[in-house]
């Protein structure tokens, strides 16, 4: 029998090759991507069965990956394994398109069951944070993460800019002139009413389209800077 196909996206090696060691006997692993962005472009390809990507990617992250997936490869299933535990989060991903949510600190089983379940087209989401997610769905059916007030275009943008980059190099990535990159900023921060780019980085944590490590090491003077 042929075993469904799995794509791996996680910017940790070291957990992707063990989790391509763990899914080996059941599925096949076609290839294991670093960021959103390079996944997109080669999964057509590759037509894959399934996904499993986490949320705290490069250049683009899980959500805004699933969510462009969705429209790219609809017929695939889409699984995330994140070290976020958040409720609110975990509802975004499945109305961006996920059919299951893991966490990393659960047993290796878990993933396994996920798929399994993803594949014959129902959901699962950890048993750790499911109960949160029906009382947070219930408290606000609407959810909280506010970056839905952003355009798909204006995120890929900010998690760019957050993470450090040059106007010129997140004008090439997203083959944009740097002109359009500076009016997507300050677009954003008229938007979002910020008044300097460090409330707007913050923004960007706070919606996880980077992790705080992603821009730590930088200092104020170099956030969404004018730099080339």
């Amino acid at each position: 029998m042929t075993k469904p196909r799995v794509l791996l996206a996680d910017d940790h090696t070291l957990l992707a090759q063990a989790c391509q060691k763990l899914l080996e006997p059941e599925f096949e692993v076609l290839g294991i991507f670093a960021d959103g962005r390079t996944l997109l472009k080669k999964a057509p390809a590759l037509k894959p069965d399934a996904i499993v990507l986490d949320f705290a990617m490069p250049v683009l992250n899980g959500l805004e990956t699933c969510r462009q997936l969705r429209t790219l490869l609809p017929n695939v299933k889409l699984i995330f394994l994140t070290m976020y535990e958040d409720p609110d989060l975990a509802t975004e991903a499945i109305r961006a398109g996920a059919l299951a949510y893991v966490l990393k600190t659960s047993a290796a089983s878990e993933l396994v069951k996920a798929l399994r379940e993803a594949l014959r087209g129902r959901s699962f989401v950890t048993p750790a944070i499911s109960r949160k997610m029906e009382d947070s769905f219930i408290r606000n059916p609407e959810g909280t993460h506010h970056s839905k007030e952003l355009t798909p275009r204006q995120r890929e943008v900010l998690q760019l800019l957050a993470e450090g980059r040059p106007m010129k190099e997140a004008a090439y990535i997203l083959d944009v002139s740097m002109r359009t990159i500076a009016f997507h900023k300050y677009r954003m921060m008229e938007q979002l009413g910020f008044k300097n780019s460090a409330e707007l980085i913050q923004f960007a944590v706070e919606q996880h389209l980077v992790t705080p490590q992603n821009y730590a090491s930088l200092s104020e003077s170099q956030y969404l800077g004018n730099q080339t």
